[in-house]
């Protein structure tokens, strides 16, 4: 039997993370410790899954040289892509959670956290 995690419902919503230790790159960072949504905090028990995406969107699919577009798919470049954790918290809830390496502004180039679903685990086989 293998594990497989299917969407309960889609959030979207901005989250506010916490690590044990402050990583040492803000544009590269490690799954968090804890987050807070909606108000409540979540400590993370366990980290499922992780994985990129360092696609491009919109008026950026068209702004880099063919060879150029291959290395940053596998790579990324700054300000694209985004980090995705599936985790596990205490209370037994799973949820895949992101970070978003777009800057928010000129003033602020840092990315931005957010709780993109709650995942429900199946048993398949």
């Amino acid at each position: 039997m293998s594990k497989e995690y299917k969407p309960l419902h889609f959030i979207g919503s901005p989250i506010e993370v916490q690590f044990d230790k402050e990583p040492l790159h803000k544009k590269r960072l490690p799954c968090p410790d804890r987050f807070i949504w909606d108000e409540k905090l979540f400590h993370v028990e366990d980290k499922i899954g992780e994985w990129h995406d360092y696609s491009r969107s919109g008026h950026m699919t068209h702004n880099m040289r063919p060879a150029n577009m291959s290395k940053a798919l596998r790579r990324g470049s700054w300000g694209v892509g985004r980090f995705y954790f599936r985790v596990q918290t205490v209370n037994g809830q799973i949820f895949d959670l992101y970070y978003d390496r777009a800057p928010k502004d000129a003033s602020d180039r840092v990315g931005s956290w957010y709780l993109y679903r709650e995942m429900k685990k199946t048993e398949d086989g």
